[in-house]
């Protein structure tokens, strides 16, 4: 795996429009390489268009985005990049070794990555099952599997834990340590702060913008606060005060830091 300095995703001036509203405006960024880098804020703070952004699958308006030291989306990259969203991106009525060997041929993948991958997720045991008849934690593991085919790069993974059990959530985040351990670089979404604390670096979001690029160790240093959830709650109650916002805002904001 490429262990160059330079950063992994550099984002400079994105502005980015979904329907009516601007998601972002003018937006800068940079996500170090061989680090897991947590992704967080409330629901609707653009999170997931940020990733979308970084796979090269949402319009931008202006602004650039560089990934692994080319522009986000480009052919070169299908192989250094993967992106596992939100909803489960397999064929339901495939077992989960047919959607593995599907996707492996699609990308090039060594034959020998899908038994690999099976391992690694912890599937090896229901290799002939359909997905259709997986638990909704299992279905998440196929995706996860499906994004580790060939050992790509830079790993963007949309809340890969969301709804997953305490014991289940451990596994996969020691997987995540060891591919940055082994020089991949992972982007990792979620709205649950406790999470930040397993992370390497933090970006924290709201309402479109970055109010925080830290550590777990600088975010709770920072703020005086021992829980992730009070710390990230007093940065957007900080980030409130700062905009001049009424105080009503606030307990908006309040209200989104709980969220």
């Amino acid at each position: 795996m490429n262990k160059s300095p330079a950063a992994a995703v550099a984002v400079r001036g994105l502005h980015v429009r979904r329907g009516t509203r601007d998601v972002f405006t003018d937006l800068d960024l940079d996500i170090p390489r061989g680090q897991i880098t947590g992704l967080l804020g409330p629901s609707g703070s653009g999170k997931t268009t940020l990733m979308r952004a970084i796979v090269g699958v949402q319009r931008v308006l202006g602004g650039t985005v560089t990934v692994l030291g080319e522009p986000a989306g480009t052919v070169v990259q299908r192989r250094r990049v993967a992106y596992d969203t939100q909803a489960a991106s397999v064929y339901a009525d495939l077992t989960i070794e047919q959607n593995l060997r599907y996707f492996a041929r699609v990308i090039g993948a060594p034959r020998g990555d899908v038994d690999r991958v099976m391992e690694h997720v912890g599937l090896s045991a229901y290799a002939r099952q359909t997905v259709d008849s997986l638990s909704g934690g299992q279905e998440s593991r196929v995706s996860l599997a499906v994004a580790m085919l060939g050992n790509p790069e830079l790993l963007v993974l949309d809340e890969p834990t969301v709804g997953l059990d305490p014991v289940l959530r451990a596994e996969l985040w020691e997987l995540f340590r060891e591919l940055a351990g082994a020089g991949a670089s992972l982007i990792v979404s979620s709205h649950v702060m406790d999470e930040a604390l397993r992370c390497d670096r933090l970006l924290l979001m709201r309402a479109g913008r970055i109010i925080a690029d830290t550590t777990p160790q600088g975010m709770l240093a920072d703020t005086g606060e021992t829980d992730p959830d009070a710390a990230f709650l007093r940065l957007i109650e900080r980030d409130a005060a700062g905009a001049g916002h009424h105080p009503s805002t606030r307990r908006r904001a309040r209200e989104e830091g709980a969220g």
